[in-house]
């Protein structure tokens, strides 16, 4: 998905390029001399260009954006584990699927989301209370926990390791503290962790 961000930021320079030599070409151009300034009242060829390029460009990098967007928004039938995120003021509650597995943290002490590596994994995302948002830079990917709505997305974790999740909408007081641990454990790990009843952290 980074490759899609160069795309957006080639297109911005060139267009920004383009309207800043526009405008000082004008400025030389048609800069104010003695006598009746020069004008030209009617172009339809450059009329013409400047609805249509913009168009262009607008329309190729929504379906540039759409492109992207559609396998990311895109529910797998068949997880290979569930996992509910209760987003709070200021923390987090994560349940594993059917079991009695749940991890829940407070501002100054954030609770730890395990995962299984390679494994597919949907997450049913809500909140008690305000606007907050789930957000694993690591993972480049974040969605909203809006009031009164379950956001349903999935992930499959592909690499080992520790890594940071926060709360990236401003949500009160601690929304500073509102953070998490996402920990990526190889899969037998974490049916242990699972079997134990979360006992045995991996």
């Amino acid at each position: 998905m980074a490759g899609d961000w160069y795309v957006f930021i080639a297109a911005g320079i060139a267009v920004g390029v383009y309207v800043y030599a526009a405008i000082f070409w004008c400025i030389l151009r048609y800069r104010r001399r003695r006598g009746e300034p020069e004008r030209f009242e009617r172009n339809t060829p450059l009329e013409l260009t400047y609805v249509i390029v913009p168009f262009l460009i607008v329309a190729g990098l929504f379906a540039k954006t759409l492109a992207v967007e559609l396998p990311v928004d895109r529910v797998a039938a068949r997880p290979q584990q569930k996992i509910g995120v209760v987003a709070f003021r200021w923390s987090w509650q994560f349940k594993y699927g059917a079991t009695n597995v749940t991890s829940i943290g407070t501002p100054r002490h954030p609770p730890t989301l395990y995962l299984p590596l390679g494994r597919l994994i949907e997450f049913d995302l809500t909140t008690a209370d305000v606007n907050h948002s789930f957000w694993v830079p690591a993972f480049l990917f974040k969605r909203d926990a809006i009031p009164g709505m379950t956001n349903v997305f999935d992930v499959t974790p592909n690499r080992l390791g520790t890594f940071r999740g926060r709360c990236a909408q401003y949500c009160g007081l601690d929304h500073a503290f509102m953070t998490f641990v996402v920990k990526v454990v190889p899969p037998y790990a974490f049916d242990r962790f699972i079997a134990s009843n979360g006992s045995l952290t991996p």
